[in-house]
């Protein structure tokens, strides 16, 4: 345990090892796939704008029915280029075949009338068809959602950093309580959104949507909690500092304090969430997932991330990362 701060650089290399795959299929896989530059998350229609519908078909068996079907019906309808994906449910034992189609907003002037084309479409070339959900989002809405969805990220950070800066203001340098809160947060926020892009990559139901940005405002929630309650410590400490006590041997022994507790209450957050990632059914699945695995990143990060970075950032250390400092040492003195 007295080797946690000593070994900061390996914890750091750790959360790149973390970071790396997640950045592949946010940035590289779709350029690769696509040979377009976008991103590799899935976005649901609260912020692509669009129309969701989740049809079941009754009277067809798994696997005689493939997308283009129900494209070429869409199509008839008037909803070109449709999005689908087949798949399966199980109802009292029995598979149902359905589909999840994403297609044009709704005409707002005639909805009812869209949907009334799209149900006698798919009856008419395909058999009998329910319409089990239809979402419909216009474009101005979702560039709403998607502009407040950042402005919330960005402006939970910035109070996140000013409240930190007035917390510890007694302590010294109480600035940098604040940024190293902030940093670790972007380091917790790039994983999760690299997470999700791994999902929207290997799962078509898996998209972004206002339960996942929820799912994210929670995660920097929980690790801001514990980075404060690591970095209470330390200013506890400092004040009681000996005269010879180094100032990483100090943070060290902060984080020893307070990791019985950190482990023991995220451990009772952990078992809910597992619990409802079982038994708390479809619906909610993704989100408890992004939520457990955001819980983890936020635990360490605090430990491992943001009390280092304290350490970092007091012994200036950027110096002597690409040879500077040493050289500057090396410098014989002038008279």
């Amino acid at each position: 345990m007295e080797q946690l701060v000593k070994r900061r650089y390996w914890w750091f290399v750790l959360s790149l090892v973390m970071i790396l795959p997640g950045l592949y299929f946010l940035l590289l896989h779709p350029l690769i796939t696509t040979g377009q530059p976008r991103f590799g998350l899935r976005p649901s229609i609260d912020f692509s704008g669009g129309a969701l519908w989740e049809v079941r078909f009754a009277e067809r068996a798994p696997g005689e029915l493939g997308s283009s079907e129900v494209g070429a019906a869409f199509a008839a309808a008037g909803f070109d280029n449709a999005q689908v994906q087949m798949s399966q449910v199980d109802l009292d034992g029995t598979p149902i075949v359905t589909a999840l189609v994403r297609t044009r907003p709704l005409n707002e002037q005639t909805p009812l009338q869209d949907r009334q084309a799209v149900e006698a479409a798919l009856n008419e070339q395909i058999g009998a068809a329910a319409i089990e959900r239809l979402e419909s989002v216009g474009p101005t809405v979702s560039q709403e959602s998607t502009r407040s969805a950042v402005l919330a990220v960005v402006g939970a950070s910035l109070m996140i950093l000013l409240y930190l800066t007035w917390a510890f203001r007694k302590a010294p340098h109480p600035v940098r309580y604040g940024m190293c809160a902030i940093i670790s947060m972007v380091h917790d926020v790039v994983i999760i959104i690299g997470v999700a892009a791994i999902f929207s990559t290997f799962n078509p139901r898996f998209e972004v949507d206002a339960l996942f940005l929820t799912a994210l405002l929670t995660i920097l929630s929980f690790s801001v909690h514990d980075t404060i309650v690591v970095f209470d410590r330390v200013r506890e400490n400092l004040l009681a500092r000996q005269p010879d006590q180094e100032f990483g041997d100090l943070v060290n022994h902060s984080i020893v304090q307070t990791l019985p507790r950190s482990i023991n209450t995220q451990m009772t957050t952990f078992f809910t969430l597992t619990a409802l990632l079982f038994f708390g059914g479809e619906t909610i699945q993704n989100f408890v997932l992004i939520l457990l695995i955001g819980l983890i990143v936020g635990t360490y990060s605090s430990i491992f991330n943001a009390a280092q970075i304290l350490v970092v950032w007091e012994h200036r250390e950027w110096k002597n990362w690409f040879g500077r400092g040493r050289r500057d040492h090396e410098k014989p003195a002038t008279v």
